[in-house]
């Protein structure tokens, strides 16, 4: 691809003479950016500068004759002087280039050159750019290019270039592939014998769905690169048994890791018969000493000695690295440099960091075996991920996991979450066939609007659950940059379970909630079937349920005497009855024939449920059990067995999809990798096997006591009975299942999500050019400005919001004037700050029906509460009686635009009962927004009153969420109140904020954290 300025100078022909152009700008730094790319890797995209000349040739030298000869089109083997000069000196405004580099070495480079609609050099006005690519040959098919596209795009947009031309010979179709597959709208012809390409820059649906599926891919792929590795080095390997790093090299040893594995450590120099040995591993002085590849790096060292170490593994192609050491953020102002320049070190070298202050990772697939944590003890195979900030909560989770039964696909406690964060795991675990359930402990959300977006796409599949620590400690945890919010941690929570997400509020509660929705289906509804040994127990369980908000059926009393047969007899009925979604099982010791309670039967009775679950119908459904003092019982009941036949189907309430019937959420069918062939299920880092099992006579068992959570087929090759997971409280099990019914309930409105409605009396670019002017245009004020109540009014007014018209009453004479011009009855207003919307204080006199009520009101206003000039009265005609709403947006920099509702007045304030949605929202959005409250009774005639027209309510909100969407300038809207009556609404008061909008970092091209 060439420009023709470059065509002449490729024929050594004379340059044009330099033209007048606008002065140079200062360096862009804003346009750097660390990006990951196709295969997991970094690299960095920057401005070229006069400084990179030297850079740029040894470049050149490195691409081939062929990817020249398609950059030219010609033979050009060198570039001269007079070309190094050219490429190297940007205006940053009519000329721009930019690099993408690894270990500071140019891998790729793109730039354009404005020009007017003849195709020549221009500037000013001219809205076009020509457009160039060359990528070295060994970085080619690692999506450089397309991660410069979006780059170069960026940067033309903000300099005013709306087009890109390019000109490509019909051969390169790597490159011809770059421009089609980018998701812009663009014009193909053929001219001359090359294909001229031209593209629109304006961002389109598809090229943002472009975007974040390659996002998505590359941010996967960068954690799977972490999480299986095929060799590994622990830097920092003590010669004493011990230490951090020795801790790693026992673990890696002692959990089978399959690929090779080296110790480093800068004391060992080795002997004259080769490198020392440390627990049976070769040891080297340095990373570059081993001399065969690296894929990552554990690193234990102290913090002043970690550059010489990253260095070290960046010139010899380590991919990442897991940095334990501490005494980086989390000690101080010097600790947040120095963690800053290990990021930025680190990424120069195109290498991710799980940490620093990280407790380790663990991958417990068969063909991986990766322990490279201070964990223990290594969990058994499951399909949990688990992602934590905190290594004290990480091994707390891994414990309270292993102690229940459950399994773990994988595991990264990412301590101060410099780089690989909370939405890396989402996306490797949205792709990950070995895990159904995503968990994750976090202290911070860095991206919060990603994350949101994430969320939504990977709970759409499979359950994601969220426990957020220091919700109100007000700050982030040290060492973590995140974005400062001003909503409210309540709101922050309801606008992520709006994404799908399993929000609850301890560690506790996240592993119960993971136990279910990793071992049993979906419920289709709320229906739940209580039963058990116990009356209290089950009436318990029942009044869990209606704290839940589910709807339990009379519990089934089994009485004491009843032995495993009848609870297997009552749970298999139960699972045929049509009537109940869910199943609680109940259990106390039962008493034996001596009179003595039985402590020591719960592998009995579970075997009993167990074989009343394999013979169930489908759709299945899910079962927990509730105990206490059930010796063996949770044990036994945490494994999966083999009696349940195969037969096709699905669960009731989830989405259709080729998994066998009764599989958890989010699972796919199992693979061999998850059958346990040659895991170390005990956990015992010096044995191997898989663990002996026991056999009941109807079932094939893998014993809990194991720790495992797995299955063991049949020789018939039988499906699997799930682990059912017990708890020993009720209100725990209830809500676990609480959870899972409202995520089986968003999976199935998702599945069929809302529309956002047109309407065609919404003028929007009216409204554009209304916000430009009152804004102020360029000259805008960036603190932004409060319209007063016509503009507002005339703002809203354009996207079909009316606002009751109120005339101020700054004398007796005047409200008079204005009444009569309103027509009564009237309402006299007081519209001072400390009094607005505060009709408790007795600033407002309603239904007044004559002068002289208005004057007799107006006198008692000004006698009680001061002077007209301090109440700033006004008269508004009075509405229909209804109930008194309030709606409002707010443009949030972490989360972006939130649409929030509820009943005005002092009782919804104090009680917090507002119900939030993110923007564009939904029909669907809004009408579940309406309905959330707890005072949503008074909108459907409560204790008899006439219902309020909800259908006119949720328009206005629609209608708000469709402004401040299409105007993000428009950083403020309130409408309070808004009395909606049986038939309409009227919107009595309005305010409107403007502010120049801060920048969308989820519409900019893709790019990591700055550092």
């Amino acid at each position: 691809m060439h420009s023709a300025s470059e065509q002449s100078e490729a024929a050594d022909q004379p340059t044009p003479p330099a033209r007048p152009g606008p002065p140079d700008h200062s360096y862009p730094d804003h346009w750097e950016a660390d990006v990951v790319l196709r295969d997991g890797g970094t690299a960095r995209i920057r401005p070229i500068t006069a400084e990179d000349a030297d850079r740029l040739v040894s470049f050149y030298e490195q691409v081939s004759d062929e990817s020249k000869y398609y950059r030219f089109f010609a033979p050009y083997p060198r570039l001269s002087a007079k070309d190094v000069h050219r490429f190297t000196h940007h205006d940053f405004v009519d000329r721009v280039g930019l690099a993408a580099t690894v270990g500071g070495e140019f891998i790729a480079t793109v730039r354009y050159d404005r020009i007017d609609d003849r195709g020549l050099p221009a500037s000013g006005s001219a809205d076009e750019a020509e457009v160039a690519f060359l990528v070295q040959d060994a970085h080619q098919g690692r999506g450089v290019a397309s991660a410069l596209l979006e780059h170069i795009a960026a940067v033309a947009r903000e300099r005013g270039i709306r087009r890109f031309a390019a000109e490509v010979l019909p051969a390169n179709t790597k490159m011809i592939k770059v421009f089609t597959d980018a998701g812009y709208t663009q014009k193909r012809s053929f001219e001359d014998g090359s294909v001229r390409l031209h593209l629109d820059l304006e961002p389109t649906d598809r090229s943002l769905a472009v975007q974040r599926a390659r996002e998505q891919r590359a941010e996967a792929r960068s954690v799977q690169r972490l999480l299986t590795p095929r060799s590994v080095a622990v830097v920092g390997t003590g010669r004493a048994p011990g230490g951090v790093g020795r801790t790693v090299l026992r673990n890696l040893l002692g959990t089978g890791f399959t690929g090779r594995v080296y110790a480093v450590n800068a004391a060992l120099t080795g002997t004259a018969d080769g490198p020392v040995s440390l627990d049976g591993v070769p040891a080297h002085p340095s990373v570059g000493a081993i001399g065969e590849p690296v894929d990552l790096a554990i690193v234990a060292v102290p913090a002043e000695r970690v550059p010489e170490v990253v260095a070290d593994c960046g010139e010899h192609g380590v991919r990442g690295l897991v940095v334990l050491s501490a005494g980086y953020a989390e000690s101080g102002p010097d600790g947040r440099e120095r963690q800053r320049a290990l990021v930025r070190q680190a990424r120069s070298y195109g290498m991710r960091i799980i940490g620093p202050n990280a407790f380790g990772i663990i991958n417990t697939a068969a063909d991986v075996r990766l322990d490279a944590s201070l964990a223990p003890q290594m969990p058994a195979a499951g399909r949990i991920g688990l992602f934590t900030q905190s290594g004290a909560i990480g091994i707390a989770l891994l414990a309270g996991l292993h102690r229940r039964g459950a399994g773990l696909s994988s595991f990264i406690s990412a301590g101060n979450r410099a780089d690989v964060s909370g939405n890396d795991f989402l996306q490797y675990g949205y792709d990950d066939p070995g895990t159904d359930v995503v968990l994750l402990y976090l202290e911070s959300i860095g991206n919060p609007r990603k994350f949101t977006r994430l969320a939504r796409r990977t709970a759409a599949v499979k359950p994601v659950v969220v426990v957020k620590g220091a919700r109100h400690s007000g700050s982030a945890p040290p060492g973590h940059r995140v974005p400062v919010t001003r909503i409210p941690h309540a709101t922050v929570s309801a606008l992520l379970r709006q994404a799908g997400v399993i929000r609850v509020d301890t560690v506790t509660e996240l592993v119960d909630a993971g136990l279910l929705l990793a071992a049993q289906p979906l419920p289709a509804g709320p229906r739940v079937t209580i039963l058990g040994n116990s009356e209290s127990l089950g009436l318990l369980t029942y009044d869990a349920c209606l704290t839940e908000g589910l709807r339990p059926l009379r519990p089934l009393d089994l009485t004491t005497g009843a032995v495993p047969a009848d609870f297997r007899d009552a749970l298999a009925a139960a699972l045929a009855d049509e009537a109940s979604d869910a199943v609680v099982v109940t259990a106390i010791p039962w008493v034996g024939e001596d009179g003595a309670p039985e402590f020591g039967d719960g592998e009995v009775l579970a075997a009993a449920l167990r074989e009343a679950v394999a013979s169930a119908p489908l759709p299945a459904k899910p079962v927990v059990v509730v105990h206490v003092e059930m010796g063996g019982l949770a044990e036994a009941l945490a494994v999966a067995t083999s009696t349940r036949p195969t037969a096709p189907g699905r669960p009731t309430g989830t989405a259709p999809d080729p998994r066998p019937a009764g599989t958890p959420p989010g699972r796919a069918a199992a693979p061999d990798r998850d059958q346990g062939g040659d895991r170390n299920p005990s956990g015992d880092r010096n044995q191997g096997g898989t663990g002996t099992p026991t056999t009941t006579p109807t079932t094939t068992v893998t014993p809990a006591t194991t720790g495992t959570l797995q299955e063991a087929p049949a020789p018939d090759g039988p499906a699997a009975v799930p682990a059912i997971p017990a708890y020993p409280a009720a209100e725990r099990a209830v809500r676990a299942l609480a959870e899972a019914v409202r995520y089986g309930q968003w999976r199935r409105q998702a599945a069929e999500p809302g529309r956002v409605p047109e309407y065609d009396d919404i003028d929007e670019a009216g409204a554009a050019a209304l916000v430009e002017r009152l804004l102020g245009g360029a000259e805008a004020d960036a603190r932004g400005v409060t319209l007063d109540t016509r503009q507002a009014g005339e703002l809203l007014a354009r996207y079909g919001i009316a606002v009751r018209p109120a005339l101020p009453a700054p004398t007796p004479d005047a409200a008079a004037a204005a009444a009569a011009r309103l027509g009564y009855p009237v309402a006299l207003k007081t519209t001072a700050p400390h009094l607005r919307h505060r009709p408790d204080l007795g600033g407002v006199r309603l239904d007044l029906a004559t002068e002289g009520q208005l004057r007799t009101a107006y006198a008692e206003l000004t006698e009680v509460l001061g002077r007209a000039a301090e109440l700033q009265p006004v008269v508004q005609a009075m509405a229909p009686r209804g109930v008194d709403t309030v709606v409002r947006a707010a443009i949030d920099p972490a989360v972006g635009a939130v649409l929030s509702f509820g009943l005005a007045g002092a009782a919804s304030e104090l009680l917090g009962d507002v119900a939030h949605r993110l923007v564009p929202a939904t029909d669907r959005d809004v009408a579940e927004q309406v309905r959330s409250l707890r005072t949503a009774p008074l909108l459907f005639g409560w204790r008899g009153a006439a219902p309020v027209d909800t259908p006119a309510l949720e328009e206005v909100l629609l209608r708000v969420s469709r402004l401040v969407d299409a105007h993000p300038e428009v950083v403020a809207v309130s409408l309070e109140p808004v009395v909606v009556a049986p038939h309409g609404l009227s919107v009595l008061g309005a305010t409107v904020r403007l502010a120049p909008p801060a920048p969308r970092t989820d519409l900019g091209p893709r790019s990591l954290p700055r550092y």
